[in-house]
């Protein structure tokens, strides 16, 4: 992929302007625009991933399918089927908004900061997974079900934002609405 950047926002949400993602994110990351996407198969399985321990912030940690940042002036949409083209080798369709107003912000162990406005969506998949092993280390269809369980039981083996997002009621509702749709 060319060289990212982040869209930088203001506390309102409004973009102000931009930066280079890596430079971005640091011990004191500025707010910007990012997105969260939970992938489905046809089957209703969640795909999540283990990140790559090349990875800046959270290396070796599951999550769910694919999150990125949209480029200036560049829909989520479009951001999303590029992400997940780009980190999983996959095409999506029915790219739904689970929970537009998403946001978070936390460290990890080493100290790099994620402060992010993050909408949620769900998507599903069109083909098989073909993950790039410098984004990817593993990864597994799970029932979403079942992962709900085990992040409550075991928080610390996934990504906070995917704890968070799932810690949501409104948000764990639509992605099982979403799960079950695909498969009717």
């Amino acid at each position: 992929m060319t060289q990212q950047h982040v869209v930088l926002l203001d506390e309102q949400g409004q973009p102000t302007g931009v930066m280079e993602k890596y430079a971005a994110h640091q011990r004191q990351t500025p707010l910007h625009l990012a997105f969260s996407s939970w992938i489905f198969n046809p089957q209703g399985e969640l795909l999540i991933t283990r990140r790559a321990l090349s990875k800046k912030a959270w290396p070796g940690v599951w999550t769910n399918s694919v999150c990125g940042h949209p480029q200036w002036q560049e829909s989520t949409e479009h951001a999303i089927e590029q992400r997940c083209l780009y980190e999983v080798g996959l095409s999506v369709e029915q790219i739904t908004p689970i929970d537009p107003d998403f946001r978070y912000c936390e460290t990890d162990a080493s100290g790099i900061m994620e402060n992010e406005i993050c909408p949620v969506y769900a998507a599903l998949a069109k083909d098989a997974v073909a993950a790039r092993a410098d984004e990817v280390m593993d990864f597994h269809w799970i029932d979403l079900r079942a992962l709900i369980a085990a992040v409550t039981a075991t928080p610390w083996a996934f990504s906070p934002w995917m704890g968070q997002q799932l810690a949501n009621a409104k948000t764990e509702q639509n992605l099982i609405a979403f799960a079950t749709r695909t498969t009717a």
